[in-house]
């Protein structure tokens, strides 16, 4: 894995630009709008999430922001799913998105197990 893939405020920017280029492709048919907006409020939400955890004031506002993340990444699927299964969009086209949309589920849900075990530790002071 390179430094990007572990850089997350780098990639879910990545990421938010990606489902804004996907949402400007989209057809103009009302459905595709409507369902595009869903996509492009949740799918952008992902990074902003992030960066409010990155800069949390306690792990519980850490674990919090990361959880409004993992969620804002769950409704991107189901929407990206729903463009699919509409046929709205090819399933191929949108493979990348929903693939990158599964990584980041999996790195946050993994971030939020740790720091939930870590909130659990007594805190140790000196020796």
């Amino acid at each position: 894995m390179t430094n990007d893939q572990f850089d997350l405020k780098r990639r879910t920017k990545t990421f938010a630009l990606r489902i804004i280029k996907m949402y400007c492709a989209l057809p103009k048919r009302t459905e595709s709008q409507v369902i595009g907006k869903q996509i492009l409020r949740s799918g952008t939400s992902v990074g902003a999430n992030y960066a409010e955890a990155d800069n949390a004031r306690s792990r519980a506002e850490f674990i919090s922001k990361m959880g409004d993340s993992l969620k804002e990444l769950s409704e991107t699927k189901y929407w990206l799913e729903l463009l699919t299964e509409a046929d709205i969009v090819k399933p191929a086209k949108l493979d990348p998105l929903m693939n990158e949309a599964r990584e980041l589920t999996a790195i946050f849900a993994t971030i939020i197990a740790k720091s939930r075990a870590r909130e659990k530790q007594p805190l140790v002071i000196g020796h």
